[in-house]
């Protein structure tokens, strides 16, 4: 890959977190020790240092998390920008953007705050993917057996066909905002499907299964494991 690329790295935090329960929104949780989007800034930061990570949250949260990085010891701390959220994904998406520069040498990831356990290989193969196709995706084969439903019920598919989709998907920013701007009240379920709907071909780079997304409750104590693990 060209390194005269400039990578931004947009960490999407600003849900509730609802269905994980407890009132607090999950990307604030402690995660052995530190709040949960902190992980996913500290592997794109230690895969790339000049990576400039932008960090969104709902507008309700920004003094809370400006708290919550103060608490941090100096070695812990991690060069950001933190961005108010939109009233979904999408918008928080778009509002993050708002931050990279529309330029074909420029890069830019977007990341689940909820998936802690990305890895900076997986940030890596991602920057590589997606200079190289302009949209990429990482993917992991699903090892679940699978059924589609219909209206007359449901059947069984092969699920060689499909693969699960994870976070960060890599974009060349130019191509990723001028998706944005040609749909822009669209919501959409992840971000290479705006690409898409814009004409372009999302290339698949491999993913980890360990890259969970923590949703339910039990989750943060699996993630907790795992970071131990490491």
């Amino acid at each position: 890959m060209d390194e005269n690329f400039e990578k931004y790295a947009i960490i999407v935090a600003g849900g509730t977190g609802s269905r994980l329960g407890g009132g607090l929104p999950k990307q604030f949780r402690p995660l052995n020790g530190r709040p949960m989007a902190w992980w996913s800034m500290k592997a794109f930061h230690e895969a790339d240092s000049s990576t400039r990570i932008i960090l969104v949250v709902h507008p309700d949260y920004v003094g809370m998390w400006d708290e919550l990085m103060s608490q941090l010891p100096p070695e812990d701390h991690v060069p950001h920008v933190v961005r108010g959220g939109g009233a979904s994904r999408t918008a928080s998406v778009i509002n993050g953007l708002e931050g990279v520069p529309m330029a074909d040498n420029v890069l830019v990831a977007v990341h689940d705050a909820a998936r802690p356990l990305v890895s900076t290989g997986i940030i890596s193969r991602g920057w590589v993917a997606g200079a190289e196709s302009g949209a990429a995706v990482p993917a992991v084969a699903v090892t679940d057996s699978l059924r589609r439903v219909t209206d007359a019920g449901n059947e069984a598919v092969d699920r060689s066909e499909y693969v699960a989709v994870q976070t960060p998907q890599v974009f060349r920013a130019a191509v990723l905002k001028g998706a944005y701007q040609r749909f822009p009240d669209t919501v959409f379920s992840d971000d290479a499907s705006a690409t898409e709907a814009a004409g372009n071909v999302t290339a698949l780079f491999d993913g980890d299964h360990a890259n969970m997304k923590v949703t339910n409750p039990g989750d943060i104590e699996i993630a907790s494991l795992l970071l131990r693990q490491r």
